[in-house]
């Protein structure tokens, strides 16, 4: 089914609502198809993927990468969220397959975008894969398709830039082509949040593009909220990831404060919980990372540019998070002994998140590089992790001065290191009442 924003908050209230009336508007073209391609198949496209099958949808999963297609092809998962299994068992039904060949979409009644949006080095948008992407199934797009884009962007993408590029390049048989935008709300590791039960935005260019999109994330979600046009669901996502960047960083800053007044920030945090409403509590960590959080809220700032427009709290906050990895290795080399010139320092967990191998955009990095730089030996261990920044991890019995907690990953025995009284520098708060562990 699909509903209004207000009827979302009726359902997190606990208010019993109507079932709403289903739009009967197929999403299948004139061929009378139940295909879908799915552009992109990595952390976002693949679950996509798997949930359409179990929908009863053939997918069609397309992505550049030769090597990622024959991976998939063999029943070898990429990402965390899909095992082998669920693949080998989509693979074998026939109701799924990857390839490069992108006039594969021809077939499909929906395709979806799922390609990567990230930052150039100027820590501006780079749209250069979601352009590439909409160039490519131009040419194969059949009469009758429904576009969604799913990659997350600024308020306009879809209508200033995959649109044209699609009109510009599709075959003059192609008359009508409905096109709309639902950001990917995925959440790598979460054993709760999936596609089928976290809500969709879905916003289009005109009335009927909107119906076919509702009743097609209708069919493998819980819940589609329709929103009014396209630039509301864009806008959106970047609100959702920005709102997470401004709390982040309000509490690295409220950490660094209490800290220097000797006061412990969780348990402060823990008390400003007690409060029923008009709080929600966020952890300090060594910064952000990810795929969303260091970087949608940057094409946010970039939008407000191009409007004439300064996002000045947005700014902060990103300054705020990205001066955090500086300040957690500043904490951890006062934990060495001042007669030791170069501490050697062992970080733990690499990864932006646990549970996850994803490395994407941590502020490990950082972390590491600030520590070089005050002249610190620095190694990593993640279990999750084989290889990272041209590295490779050692294993806890690495001597070290001192540890840094960064990512608690499964598998990594600190019993090993307390052991051992190494000095540990916990910024996930998660050894808590530990001999040789000091909170951040």
């Amino acid at each position: 089914m699909y509903a209004s924003i207000s009827e979302i908050r009726l359902l997190r209230e606990g208010v019993h609502r109507k079932r709403l009336k289903q739009v009967k508007i197929p999403t299948v073209s004139v061929q009378g198809s139940r295909v879908l391609a799915i552009i992109g198949q990595g952390y976002v496209g693949l679950p996509l993927a798997m949930a359409a099958v179990d929908a009863g949808w053939t997918v069609i999963g397309i992505d550049n990468f030769e090597a990622k297609v024959a991976q998939i092809n063999s029943g070898k998962s990429p990402v965390e969220d899909i095992s082998d299994f669920q693949l080998q068992s989509a693979l074998a039904s026939g109701a799924y397959r990857a390839s490069a060949d992108f006039s594969s979409v021809a077939k499909a009644s929906v395709i979806t975008i799922c390609v990567p949006t990230p930052l150039n080095a100027k820590r501006e948008p780079d749209l250069s894969l979601l352009q590439s992407a909409a160039a490519a199934i131009a040419p194969f797009v059949s009469n009758e398709t429904l576009v969604v884009s799913e990659s997350t962007s600024y308020p306009g993408t879809l209508r200033d830039i995959i649109i044209p590029t699609v009109d510009s390049l599709k075959s003059k048989d192609s008359v009508k082509v409905y096109f709309a935008s639902a950001p990917e709300r995925v959440n790598p590791g979460d054993p709760i949040w999936n596609q089928k039960n976290t809500p969709r935005l879905v916003g289009a260019v005109d009335a009927a593009s909107q119906a076919r999109a509702l009743t097609f994330y209708e069919s493998i979600c819980d819940v589609a909220v329709s929103v009014s046009s396209p630039e509301v669901a864009e806008a959106a996502k970047l609100l959702e990831n920005t709102f997470r960047l401004v709390n982040i960083a309000l509490i690295n800053e409220f950490a660094q404060l209490c800290a220097s007044t000797g006061i412990k920030i969780h348990e402060v945090i823990d008390a400003a919980s007690s409060k029923p409403y008009g709080f929600m509590p966020f952890r300090p960590g060594v910064g952000v990372g990810g795929h969303c959080i260091p970087v949608d809220p940057l094409y946010l700032t970039w939008w407000a540019r191009q409007n004439g427009i300064k996002a000045d709290f947005t700014e902060l906050a990103d300054s705020i998070n990205h001066e955090m990895p500086k300040y957690v290795a500043q904490r951890a080399l006062d934990l060495v002994d001042k007669s030791v010139l170069n501490p050697k320092v062992l970080i733990l967990g690499v990864a932006y998140k646990p549970g996850v191998s994803d490395v994407r955009e941590t502020p490990v990095s950082a972390l590491r590089a600030y520590l070089i730089a005050k002249g610190a030996e620095v190694a990593w261990h993640d279990p999750l992790v084989t290889s990272w920044e041209g590295s490779d991890p050692v294993d806890l019995d690495w001597e070290c001065d001192v540890a840094i907690l960064s990512t608690k990953q499964p598998g990594i025995d600190f019993e090993l290191l307390t052991k051992q009284h190494i000095q540990i520098l916990d910024c996930t708060n998660s050894l808590k009442n530990q001999p040789g562990v000091t909170s951040l």
